[in-house]
């Protein structure tokens, strides 16, 4: 029996979640479902982060068993040929077998983008929450820094979740502020944000959750001296919103 990494990139526009859920459509149950066909194996496909709906990944890593003959490039050439054209495998390769992709992770960076404009670009609807009011960014910028550390999160956890233990480290939160996207050669030109944070792991919603509570602050919602102690509250109803999925990106995963 052999464990199989690979490496993925999707756009999570079409599917709920990465998590395989009963009657409904996950890019788990897509690749299981490939997997199967070119195998003919019923292997369980472990990802290193349980994306939400609506969520993309740039380099999301998962793994399986298997004892088929094909070799890890056979198995990406074929994965390939049989995934919808939103999933692609970018990388096969053989794993250690007491290899897996979410308890081994030591890092893994998300990063959020927001059209900060009452007109976005038509092709950027799929990829960034549209923000049309005028945001004080010091703001936003002074709020972020109480998240940089060893913290329990369980004011920005997601409801339904069944973590028992709610505290992470966040290594780095930066925030910037971008006048072009690249775009198929071409910029898109406008005021965006874009928020990328990195840390140990994340609880559901968690970087939703403080983009959403980041951009209230920065309307003036909630002042940016009291996330320190909604923080130490951990009581979610005096965080802000939860952001929308599509302007979140699973940037890359660490080991």
């Amino acid at each position: 029996m052999k464990k199989i990494r690979l490496l993925l990139e999707y756009d999570g526009t079409n599917y709920h979640g990465w998590q395989v859920q009963k009657d409904e459509t996950t890019i788990q149950g897509i690749i299981e479902d490939r997997v199967h066909r070119i195998t003919g194996e019923h292997s369980a496909v472990i990802g290193a982060s349980r994306t939400d709906a609506g969520v993309h990944a740039l380099r999301q890593v998962a793994a399986f068993r298997s004892e088929s003959q094909l070799d890890p490039a056979s198995i990406r050439r074929a994965l390939n040929a049989v995934l919808p054209r939103d999933i692609r495998v970018l990388e096969a390769s053989y794993a250690d077998e007491f290899f897996h992709p979410r308890q081994d992770a030591r890092k893994k960076r998300y990063f959020y983008i927001i059209a900060n404009q009452r007109i976005s670009p038509a092709f950027l609807f799929r990829y960034a929450w549209i923000v049309p009011q005028s945001l004080d960014m010091d703001s936003i910028i002074q709020a972020s820094r109480f998240f940089i550390g060893r913290h329990d999160f369980s004011s920005f956890m997601g409801t339904g979740s069944d973590i028992k233990d709610p505290v992470r480290e966040v290594y780095s939160l930066n925030i910037g502020t971008l006048e072009q996207i690249d775009f198929m050669t071409a910029g898109l030109t406008g005021k965006f944000i874009k928020i990328s944070i990195e840390a140990e792991g994340f609880l559901r919603h968690m970087v939703r959750n403080i983009v959403g509570t980041l951009i209230e602050t920065g309307r003036g919602r909630i002042p940016a001296e009291r996330l320190k102690d909604i923080l130490e509250s951990g009581d979610r109803t005096r965080a802000g919103q939860t952001a929308p999925p599509q302007g979140l990106f699973l940037e890359r995963i660490d080991y």
